[in-house]
C-alpha cells in the first residue's frame, strides 16, 4: 500500500536528470533505450513526440496508475503516477539511471543536477487560490490584505526553496500550482481541475564522481521521504485536503 496516496487524489514520484550537454537523439540510440524500458515494463507502449520535440514513452494514462519516461534535449525524466508502493516507482527510476551512462552515454561530468519529486494532486471545483489560503494561511505580515473591503484572492501559489547543507548543493523546493482563472472567479463558474503540490529534492552535481546516479538518487529519496512524512503530509497535504473536503 502507498502511504502517501491517502490524502490526495493522485500521487506521483518523478526523477529528472538534468544535463549540461544535449542528450543523444539518434533513432537507434533512442529506440534502444525505450525498448529496454519496455522489456522491463511492458505497459510502456505509447511512444510519441511532443510539440517541443521531447520524446515520451508512457503507459495508458486512462488507467489509475501508469508509468512514463521522457527524453528532452537536456533532461532525462522518469515518472510513476499512483504507484502501488513507493518502491515500485523507485525500481523504475533506478533502472533509468542505471542505463543512462551505457545507452545514452551520460557521464557524471555531464550532470548539472538530479531531482527527486514527490507530487500530490487534489481535484477541486471552486476557487483554488482561496482554498490554499484557507488551508495554509498567508502569514502575519500578509493577513491584513484580506481585510481590505472588496478584496478577494485571485492568485496565490506559495513557493519556497531552502538549502539542506552548508554548501547549498542539496536544496529542497516546495511549490503549489493552482488552476483558477480570473474569469472563473468573476463568473463563479469553476472548472473541475486539480491543485498540484510539488516537493522536490535537488542535488547540484558540480562534476562529482564519488557517487553513481543510482547512489545519489537513493540518498535524495531518503531525505525526501523523511521530510514528506514528517512535514509535508501533516502540515501541508492534510490541511489542504481537509480544507477542500470542508467545501
Amino acid at each position: 500500500m502507498n502511504p502517501y496516496h491517502a490524502d490526495a487524489d493522485d500521487f506521483y514520484i518523478n526523477v529528472n536528470l538534468n544535463t549540461e550537454l544535449e542528450l543523444p537523439n539518434g533513432r537507434d540510440t533512442v529506440l534502444h533505450f525505450f525498448e529496454q524500458m519496455r522489456k522491463a515494463y511492458p505497459e510502456l507502449r505509447n511512444l510519441y513526440t511532443r510539440e517541443s520535440g521531447d520524446l515520451v514513452l508512457e503507459g495508458d494514462k486512462e488507467e489509475p496508475a501508469y508509468r512514463w519516461v521522457a527524453l528532452e534535449p537536456r533532461r532525462l525524466c522518469s515518472g510513476h503516477v499512483n504507484p502501488e508502493t513507493p518502491r515500485s516507482a523507485y525500481k523504475q527510476h533506478e533502472l533509468v539511471l542505471e542505463m543512462a551512462p551505457h545507452i545514452l552515454s551520460l557521464s557524471t561530468l555531464d550532470c548539472e543536477a538530479l531531482d527527486v519529486l514527490f507530487g500530490f494532486d487534489f481535484t477541486f471545483t471552486g476557487n483554488h487560490d482561496e482554498v490554499v489560503v484557507e488551508a495554509l494561511g498567508l502569514g502575519a505580515g500578509l493577513d491584513g490584505l484580506l481585510a481590505i473591503p472588496g478584496g478577494r484572492v485571485v492568485h496565490y501559489e506559495p513557493s519556497i526553496t531552502f538549502a539542506l547543507e552548508g554548501d547549498c548543493q542539496t536544496q529542497a523546493r516546495l511549490s503549489i500550482e493552482t488552476r483558477t482563472s480570473v474569469s472563473q472567479v468573476r463568473s463563479g463558474d469553476y472548472a473541475d481541475d486539480q491543485i498540484s503540490l510539488y516537493f522536490t529534492i535537488r542535488r547540484y552535481w558540480r562534476g562529482e564522481n564519488d557517487k553513481t546516479f543510482v547512489e545519489a538518487f537513493q540518498c535524495l529519496r531518503g531525505v525526501g521521504e523523511e521530510i514528506v512524512s514528517e512535514v509535508i503530509i501533516p502540515r501541508i497535504v492534510r490541511p489542504l485536503a481537509q480544507a477542500i473536503a470542508s467545501r
